[in-house]
Order: structure tokens, then C-alpha cells, then sequence
């Protein structure tokens, strides 16, 4: 076997075996005294209101999708200002390409943020 696959697997098995190891005595040590106070849901201090299965607005969802979309934004922009602003290195790709890249992608967020506003996802009513 190659020598850098055996300290990945090494350390594979440490992880998994430390897992399991942890989450088995924290299973055999805690103490399981149930109480009703502890068997009720836990909300912000105060009880809970109405039935846990209501359905939901569907702009809940649009906005945790605009929220997702644009973290993913700032997590593709990062490691791109780096390499455009660190000069990409020998052999790297030419900030030509870069500006241009990330112009395509930055209109395409554009096209679809004036798309939920216009559907009127960020009216609050």
C-alpha cells in the first residue's frame, strides 16, 4: 500500500474509533432521570405555542434559499479575490479571464436577485 493512503486510513480509523468510543460512554455515563420538565420542548423560555407541524409560508423557504445562495456567493468570492488580487502564480489563470469569469457569475446573481424582488420576496406582510 502507498505510504500517503496508509496515514490517511490510519488516521480514518483513529477518528471513527474516537467517535464511536465517545459517543458509547457518554451513553453509558450520563444520568437518565426523565422528568416532564426536561421532556418538553424548549423554547427560548417560553412555552410552546401551537403544534409543531404547521406548514410554513413558502417564502420561508425562498428566503433560506436566497440565504444559502448568497453564503455560497461570498464563498466562491473569497478564494477569487485571492487569486485575482495575489496574481494566480506561474501557470495560474490570466486576470482577464478571472475579471470575465467572475463578471458572468456575479450577472447571473444580479439576474436572479431582481427575480425574487420582483416576485416580491422581500415584502414582510
Amino acid at each position: 500500500m502507498n505510504q500517503p493512503y496508509l496515514s490517511f486510513l490510519l488516521l480514518l480509523g483513529f477518528v471513527a474509533l474516537n467517535a464511536a468510543l465517545l459517543i458509547g460512554l457518554s451513553h453509558l455515563l450520563a444520568p437518565h432521570k426523565p422528568t416532564p420538565l426536561k421532556d418538553s420542548p424548549y423554547e427560548s423560555g417560553m412555552p410552546p405555542l401551537g403544534n409543531a407541524r404547521e406548514r410554513f409560508s413558502v417564502k420561508f423557504y425562498l428566503v433560506a434559499m436566497l440565504f444559502i445562495i448568497f453564503d455560497i456567493e461570498t464563498v466562491f468570492l473569497i478564494p477569487w479575490g485571492t487569486i485575482y488580487f495575489g496574481g494566480g502564480g506561474v501557470g495560474g489563470p490570466s486576470t482577464g479571464f478571472l475579471l470575465v469569469e467572475m463578471l458572468v457569475f456575479m450577472v447571473i446573481l444580479a439576474v436572479g436577485y431582481v427575480y425574487v424582488w420582483k416576485r416580491g420576496a422581500f415584502e414582510w406582510n
